[in-house]
């Protein structure tokens, strides 16, 4: 057992920092709660910024069109008031409940042997640690992170360059789309002529291949071609068996995710399907004072959306301060018309 002088002690841990963990942070403040925040990823922004930083994102209210980059970076802007401490690069390894009634606590343990204990947990951890799911093609590993790439962290990156990208579904269109006007070319490869996109990203690929600005192609890729790492052509394999080949310098195979629960399977709550049932007042898991929200949680009607992960956080906050200041009635205030709350935020006298 840690030192007890070492342990560090919060009013909630929030396990995830992407924008719906930042979001936690936004609405626990407002009724005086103070967070720490743990994530397995070495910078803050959960898949928004390790996964695509500079991709568009349509769907948040009031901002007709905001990167993923954008969006955490006005996140972390707006919870500033409320002082948050990341403990980035850590991976919770324990969680277990210690206490009864309003003495209850919950013990978190992480792999960096980091002690905390907290009056309620927020497990906004995305669908757990997520992997990108690689292409069985030999001798990938040795292009990796020069010429083969994942995920689209800079586009500049990639200005210039001949680029295939290998995919049907969301991202791979959207890089497709987004890369067309800087890269050299860009071709774009699916097994069939049936796409899993937003049909308006199909219909915008569709006319850009009738344009010219860019290939569409059929078939998958069985070998790579180069040396040192660096891409010179693929080979290929086309529905009719045929074998071809494209030369290319960047590849991105966009094969989706692998998600992997980790040592959430471990901490004693009910799951279906790697996911944490919650109910839909509170967002409360089978273990009182314990919230999941965003991606990790199921219930019916769920949707996967940033916006739906706010809404959670909105109602799993409003709980907790049952369990933070179990003495104190709470009373629902708007930021408009609240001093008080417009003094946290730093906008009223």
């Amino acid at each position: 057992m840690q030192n007890e002088q070492t342990l560090i002690e919060t009013d909630a841990l929030i396990i995830g920092a992407g924008p719906v963990g930042l979001f936690a942070v936004f609405e626990l403040g407002l009724l005086d709660i103070k967070a720490h925040l743990i994530d397995i990823l070495p910078k803050i922004g959960g898949q928004c910024a390790e996964l695509y930083p500079e991709k568009p994102i349509y769907d948040i209210p009031g901002f007709p069109i905001i990167s993923g980059q954008e969006l955490v970076d006005n996140l972390l802007k707006q919870i500033e008031p409320f002082h948050p401490t990341f403990h980035l690069g850590e991976m919770v390894t324990q969680l277990s409940a210690e206490g009864e009634g309003e003495a209850r606590r919950f013990r978190v343990k992480t792999d960096n042997d980091r002690h905390f204990l907290a009056k309620c947990v927020l497990i906004a951890a995305g669908g757990g640690s997520f992997l990108p799911k690689k292409p069985p093609i030999p001798n990938i590993d040795s292009y990796e992170d020069k010429s083969v790439f994942y995920a689209v962290r800079q586009r500049e990156a990639f200005r210039g360059h001949d680029v295939l990208i290998v995919g049907g579904g969301d991202s791979a269109l959207d890089w497709a789309i987004n890369l067309q006007p800087i890269a050299q070319s860009v071709t774009l490869m699916h097994r069939r002529d049936e796409f899993r996109a937003a049909p308006h990203s199909v219909a915008k690929m569709r006319e850009l291949v009738a344009e010219g600005a860019m290939k569409l192609v059929f078939g998958q890729v069985t070998g790579l071609e180069g040396s040192d790492g660096q891409l010179q052509s693929v080979q290929c394999k086309a529905l009719d068996q045929s074998t071809f080949t494209l030369p290319c310098d960047r590849l991105l195979p966009f094969f989706g995710l692998t998600m992997k629960l980790g040592p959430i399977a471990e901490w004693g709550l009910n799951l279906h399907e790697n996911l944490i049932p919650v109910d839909t007042e509170k967002f409360e898991t089978s273990v009182p004072g314990i919230f999941a929200i965003g991606d990790i949680n199921t219930y019916p009607g769920k949707l996967k959306l940033i916006l739906s992960g706010f809404h959670e956080a909105a109602l799993a906050a409003q709980k907790a301060h049952r369990y933070i200041y179990p003495e104190k009635r709470l009373l629902f205030q708007y930021t408009t018309s609240s001093t008080n709350l417009q003094k946290k935020l730093g906008v009223a006298g």
